[in-house]
């Protein structure tokens, strides 16, 4: 079964061990992923670094880590690993088994970045960064501009402060739901245009970025009156 992985992976290892361990979650056994994760993870990071570096001469350190960023993430892993069709591959504990664990975006991440972390112990930082640059191919060519990685908070104080603007007021309204499924409710108040709006995430954070959104789309349909 492994070998049917390699081939997807287009590469052969030299110490199939490797490979075992980089698809077994700490769920299944004590000898796991974890490890391995922990240095594709590092290998993963510093390679898209450097492919940003030499590609985008012309980008700020800020962008560039908002870029690194984007490539990394977790969703951006497990949808790789979604392509590769990774999920049947791995070994996984009863419980997760059950809960269909082989679907889940972290599982399916950390596995990616074991086994970028396998590949370098297997044959070396070449063969690691070769794989990634492979797993990436085209990524590179479709980034988003600067502006559409900024985060909705972000925008909304450029887009005021442009103006000469007072920044927006968030203020908790209400934390609602079992404390394992809690959503908050903010508020965004934004004085100078009399904009205020709510809006509800599963966390602070969340809530905030959403009512951000709402409030800048509410700002640019004035401007465009």
């Amino acid at each position: 079964m492994l070998s049917t992985l390699q081939s997807t992976l287009n590469y052969t290892f030299s110490n199939g061990d490797l490979l075992e361990v980089a698809v077994t979650h700490r769920s299944a056994s004590k000898t796991n992923n974890e490890r391995l994760e922990f240095l594709g993870d590092s290998i993963l990071n510093f390679t898209v670094a450097a492919e940003l570096f030499e590609r985008f001469p012309e980008r700020p350190e800020g962008d560039l880590s908002r870029l690194r960023a984007s490539l990394v993430d977790k969703s951006s892993l497990a949808a790789h690993a979604k392509k590769m069709d990774l999920g049947p591959f791995l070994k996984l504990g009863g419980g997760e088994l059950k809960s269909g664990g082989w679907r889940r975006d972290s599982i399916l991440a950390d596995a990616v970045e074991a086994i970028i972390g396998a590949i370098y112990l297997d044959g070396g930082i070449e063969s690691a960064q070769q794989f990634i640059r492979d797993l990436y191919d085209g990524d590179f060519e479709s980034l988003p501009t600067a502006n559409e990685l900024k985060d909705a908070k972000t925008r909304l104080q450029e887009w005021l402060q442009g103006r000469h603007y007072a920044l927006p007021q968030y203020e908790m309204v209400e934390v609602s739901g079992k404390p394992h499924e809690q959503q908050f409710t903010v508020s965004c108040y934004i004085d100078s245009h009399d904009v205020q709006v709510n809006a509800t995430g599963r966390s602070r954070r969340k809530a905030e970025q959403a009512a951000a959104e709402t409030a800048l789309a509410q700002l640019l349909d004035q401007e465009g009156r």
